[in-house]
């Protein structure tokens, strides 16, 4: 049973930074999904990777795995670099490339 610790990054429907702060365990699947035959449906009888656990901090998370044994794979995140602009900026005068509509 292994684990992977990671802080997820903003969804696509998010604009600010909100819930991006939290960590998360995860458990890893150890076999692969199997096609229903009947249905076409993928599932699996691994239940703890439906388990998702979230902690205010990485240090945090790591000790609830030492504490309990579990494996994990700590992935460190990536912060996109953010270019600041205002709307003004979409006027300037000395904008580089032409506006029109």
């Amino acid at each position: 049973m292994t684990a992977r610790i990671s802080r997820p990054a903003k969804t696509a429907m998010q604009s600010g930074k909100a819930k991006t702060d939290r960590w998360l365990l995860e458990f890893t699947p150890e076999h692969p999904t199997q096609i229903d035959p009947l249905m076409g449906w993928s599932g699996s009888d691994e239940t703890l990777t439906q388990v998702k656990l979230w902690f205010a901090s990485r240090d945090e998370a790591i000790a609830y795995a030492a504490r309990h044994g579990i494996a994990a794979e700590v992935e460190e995140p990536q912060d996109a670099k953010r270019r600041s602009m205002s709307y003004s900026d979409n006027f300037k005068s000395n904008r580089i490339g032409s506006w029109t509509h």
